[in-house]
């Protein structure tokens, strides 16, 4: 091996490999299109990796919300669908498998996580309250701000800092939160809305010290704390890793503690829970249930079923066991780790630590001759594509939106283009193969143009916004 190849995940930490936790049963062809369709596909999708088409993409690391790959007991259950309108078996089997893992006493199930966002919001925030959170979620706040909401951002300073090695970057500022609550007035404050791994910092985990303390403040000011607990397994492997006194623990065991802290919370089951589809939302007070359950009849189905066929239920039961296991998500953190060391070695900037879902491109240091305002997040996005049919997505100043009171662009500190790790899908062969890519897109950074955004959806623009090259 020569210095400039990368080393294997057993070179790199002094053991030997290891392989994932699962043989393949069953293949689904893809293909790379020529360079010059490849062209056609992103000037006709306006330089919007969400709106290529799928059969024009090689790789495919837009997200991993629903692009998993299902187990056979998961597929199996889906032939066990009780597809009755109320009642149905596939709800009690769903309701049990959260409350067995997560904690939670009271279930309402969702087409997805934003289904769930959504009724919480409109269930709990009054017209200008604020919602402090670590870090916005582009969804999140767009629910909170729907509801009336105001969010305002209270996590650490060092989420910031692509290169800052801390290993619980998402974690809530209590001295920031605290000020907030003082300032605004406890009960001007709707929750504190906590993310299990912040996504927009790059993955990155919240420590169970964090969340007891957060707790602690929360019962000080009366003040209730929700969970977004769509990559909390994940989550939990890092407190199992990183924090003192959780070594020894499992991840289903620390899973259940973490929640414990928290009055409820939301789930795009999309991602740690396995599933192409579905969500839940979970409480424990029965009041706020009691509204939750009624508002699901209007806006997503019964509440038995919440927009979702039995047989949906009853792979995400299943998946909510699967997600647990040690070993999955030690496979999982580790091929998404792998990819990350890899650029690392190459010199490729990258957010540190390597988060639980994706390796964030530092698209800023890509492209520091690209003012923010011509989108070297969204830029990099597009040439990763043109180089080699790779879907990325970016994180930058477009999924920031904009300003609801000003109309002014939100310019985040953060200009990140995600590479998103679908689970339970690719080989580490597709991660080398995205890895020479991205360093072949880096290599020629100093040539590359910027965009300018040419249309402009009223709400979560990023997932329709259309460009032209500068």
């Amino acid at each position: 091996m020569t210095k400039d190849m990368p080393k294997t995940m057993g070179q790199q930490f002094g053991r030997r490999s290891w392989a994932e936790p699962w043989k393949i049963k069953m293949v689904e062809p893809i293909r790379m299109i020529p360079r010059e369709r490849r062209e056609q596909a992103l000037i006709a999708a306006g330089f919007n990796t969400f709106l290529l088409k799928s059969e024009d993409v090689y790789i495919d690391l837009l997200t991993d919300s629903g692009t998993g790959a299902m187990s056979d007991r998961q597929w199996a259950g889906l032939m066990m669908g009780d597809e009755a309108y109320a009642g149905s078996r596939n709800f009690y089997n769903l309701e049990n498998a959260v409350q067995t893992y997560y904690g939670y006493k009271h279930i309402v199930p969702t087409h997805q996580g934003r289904g769930a966002e959504h009724l919480l919001s409109q269930a709990a925030i009054r017209k200008g309250q604020f919602i402090p959170g670590n870090m916005y979620f582009t969804t999140t706040r767009l629910h909170q701000e729907l509801a009336g909401g105001i969010f305002a951002d209270v996590v650490i300073d060092e989420a910031y800092d692509t290169q800052n090695p801390h290993p619980f970057k998402g974690n809530v500022d209590l001295g920031k939160l605290e000020a907030l609550i003082k300032d605004k007035g406890a009960e001007n404050i709707a929750y504190v809305s906590l993310a299990g791994t912040v996504n927009m910092a790059g993955g990155q985990p919240v420590s169970m010290a964090n969340v007891k303390a957060v707790r602690a403040l929360c019962a000080k000011y009366g003040i209730r704390l929700f969970l977004d607990a769509t990559r909390m397994a994940e989550n939990a492997f890092f407190i199992q890793e990183r924090e003192e006194g959780y070594a020894e623990k499992s991840v289903a065991q620390i899973l259940k503690e973490f929640c414990g802290y928290t009055d409820g919370a939301w789930m795009s089951a999309k991602k740690d829970n396995l599933v192409n589809i579905g969500g839940w939302l979970a409480v424990n007070d029965p009041a706020l249930f009691e509204e939750l359950r009624n508002l699901v009849v209007v806006y997503e189905g019964l509440h038995t079923y919440g927009g979702l066929a039995g047989r949906d239920l009853e792979a995400m039961a299943i998946g909510i066991a699967e997600c647990v296991q040690d070993d999955h998500i030690r496979s999982r953190i580790g091929q998404v780790r792998y990819l990350g060391e890899l650029l690392a070695d190459w010199g490729v900037p990258i957010t540190r630590p390597v988060g639980g879902h994706a390796v964030f491109l530092d698209a800023a240091a890509f492209y520091p001759h690209l003012p923010q305002i011509q989108f070297p997040s969204q830029t990099l996005a597009a040439e990763l594509y043109l180089d080699s049919g790779i879907r990325s997505m970016e994180r930058g100043i477009a999924s920031a939106g904009r300003d609801p009171k000003t109309g002014d662009h939100y310019y985040p500190r953060l200009e990140l283009t995600r590479l998103t790790i679908p689970r339970r899908v690719y080989t580490q062969a597709h991660m080398d193969v995205v890895a020479e890519a991205v360093k072949a897109v880096y290599d020629a950074r100093s040539s590359t143009r910027g965009l300018k955004m040419v249309f402009e959806p009223k709400y979560l623009r990023f997932f329709q916004a259309r460009f032209e090259r500068l």
